[in-house]
């Protein structure tokens, strides 16, 4: 009695593709951490995470890039150090700047989606600019929303010293992490993460 035995790959080899190089992004978001500035008046640091919140929108599209971001809270929220100043656990997730971290899932989704308009990956060094900056100044500023109105609830705050403290320093640094993402992207540098 001959037994015919077929192979099966649990997990077709694009996912595992796809999840390495979300991983690697939630790495390098995470590897961000050290460097955190903070601000005297301000429960929230200067951090470069958005940068990479970007970039894995623009590279890795709304699912994967969405991932991603989700891979980095839950490596944080296990205890790793890689929120801001070099942070980890859960209480970094409910705390002042846990409506910011949540945020990040939210943004690169959407910077994903704007860019590749769907779940099929482009080439974003191909995209035009006025999409990429639309995709990031709109990723920003749900990052602001979500992140500030959290800390104004939190902390018992008025939408205006909620600005102050949550938004308002970080217009330049947002600034420069936009156009430090469009830069990456457009340099062709790193071509389409495959």
């Amino acid at each position: 009695m001959e037994t015919h035995r077929e192979s099966v790959d649990p997990v077709a080899d694009d996912v595992i593709k796809s999840f390495a190089r979300a991983a690697v992004l939630a790495a390098l978001l995470g590897a961000t951490a050290f460097v955190s500035i903070p601000i005297p008046f301000s429960p929230v640091p200067v951090t470069l995470q958005t940068l990479f919140v970007f970039l894995a929108g623009l590279y890795l599209g709304p699912v994967w890039g969405t991932v991603s971001i989700l891979l980095y809270l839950a490596a944080g929220a296990i205890g790793l150090p890689v929120f801001s100043g070099m942070t980890g656990g859960l209480g970094v997730l409910v705390g002042e700047t846990g409506g910011y971290l949540w945020a990040y899932a939210i943004a690169a989704g959407v910077v994903g989606l704007i860019v590749h308009r769907g779940r099929e990956l482009r080439d974003p060094a191909e995209e035009p600019l006025p999409i990429l900056v639309g995709s990031l100044v709109v990723a920003t500023l749900l990052i602001y929303a979500i992140g500030t109105g959290y800390m104004a609830w939190l902390l018992e705050l008025e939408l205006g010293e909620a600005i102050a403290v949550g938004v308002l320093p970080f217009i330049p640094g947002g600034v420069f992490k936009l156009v430090a993402a469009i830069a990456i992207v457009k340099s062709k540098r790193i071509t389409q993460i495959r």
